[in-house]
C-alpha cells in the first residue's frame, strides 16, 4: 500500500489496475516458488453433507457454509464503515480528503487499514473458494473479470451498490447461460453492462457529497 498504492489515491480505475498487475505478479511468484499444478483441499467431515431442501432441492453444506460466512462478512463490514469511528474516518476521507486531513483525520492510517480490510476479506474469499475445488496460483483469474465489472456497475467505493450489482450480474449470468451457452451468456452480460453504464456511466449508486 504504501509502495504503489498510495501513489495513485483518486485515480480508482488506475488502483485497479495496478492492484491486477501486482496479482499478475504473486501469481507467477508463486508458480516458480511452489509450481503450477493446483493442489486439492480435504474439507472437514462435517462440510461435505448435503441437506434435503425438498424432494428435488438438495444443497451441499459447503455452500450454505460459505452464504453464511458471506453474510457475516458483510454484517461485519456494515458495522465497521457505519458504526465504528475508524469507518466514519473512512467514509469522511473517501468524501472529501482535504477536509478530512485538516479535521484531523490520519488519512495514511485510514488508508492502510483500509488496504488491510480489503486484504484480508480478499483472503477469506480465497479460502472460501478452496471448499469449491482446487486451488492454485491461478485461482482468482476466472473472477477478476467479473470482480472489476461488479466494482464498477455498483459505483466505485459504495458497498451497497457493488452488492447490487453481484446480485444482479449473477442473476442475468445465471439465466443466459440457462438459455444459450456459457460463453454466449457472459457476452450477454457484458453487453448489458456496456449499455448501462453508457446511460449511468457513475454506476448503480455513488457517493453522496455537498
Amino acid at each position: 500500500e504504501r509502495l504503489l498504492i498510495r501513489h495513485l489515491y483518486g485515480r480508482s480505475l488506475d488502483t485497479l489496475l495496478a492492484t491486477w498487475g501486482v496479482g499478475l505478479f504473486l501469481q507467477q511468484l508463486a508458480r516458480t516458488i511452489f509450481g503450477a499444478p493446483n493442489v486439492q483441499v480435504v474439507s472437514p467431515s462435517w462440510l461435505t453433507a448435503t441437506v434435503d431442501i425438498t424432494t428435488n432441492l438438495v444443497l451441499p453444506v459447503k455452500r450454505i457454509f460459505i452464504i453464511a460466512l458471506v453474510m457475516l462478512c458483510l454484517g461485519g463490514l456494515f458495522w465497521y464503515m457505519f458504526r465504528s469511528n475508524w469507518g466514519r474516518r473512512t467514509r469522511a476521507v473517501m468524501q472529501n480528503r482535504p477536509m478530512a486531513s485538516s479535521l484531523g483525520v490520519a488519512t495514511n492510517q485510514v488508508d492502510s487499514l483500509t488496504f488491510a480490510l480489503g486484504s484480508g476479506l480478499a483472503g477469506v474469499a480465497g479460502c472460501a473458494l478452496a471448499l469449491l475445488g482446487p486451488i492454485g496460483p491461478s485461482m482468482g483469474t476466472f473472477y477478476i473479470v467479473d470482480a472489476f465489472i461488479v466494482v464498477i456497475l455498483g459505483g466505485l467505493g459504495q458497498i451497497p451498490g457493488t452488492i447490487l450489482a453481484a446480485l444482479l450480474i449473477g442473476m442475468f449470468n445465471s439465466i443466459f447461460e440457462f438459455s444459450t451457452t456459457a460463453v454466449v451468456g457472459k457476452v450477454l452480460v457484458f453487453g448489458l453492462v456496456i449499455l448501462f453504464l453508457q446511460w449511468k456511466p457513475k454506476g448503480l449508486m455513488q457517493l453522496r457529497g455537498r
